[in-house]
């Protein structure tokens, strides 16, 4: 059994790319909705926020992924 260590976060992050790809949230019409480096900073983000910033999160998730 593997023990991780203060990585809740960048699991979580993970996931949340896994259900995008899995439920073809990543792109429209064959073109990515955002490119791989917002892709990866709003990752970033997500997994540095504080749990009080949780819906900020959301929305900013939403925005991004409903423009």
């Amino acid at each position: 059994m593997i023990f991780l260590t203060d990585g809740n976060k960048r699991i979580a992050a993970s996931c949340f790319l896994y259900f995008l790809d899995k439920n073809n949230m990543l792109y429209k019409n064959n073109f990515p909705i955002i490119d791989s480096s917002a892709l990866f900073a709003l990752t970033i983000l997500i997994a540095e926020s504080k749990p009080e910033e949780m819906d900020i999160m959301k929305q900013i998730v939403i925005s991004v992924l409903n423009k």
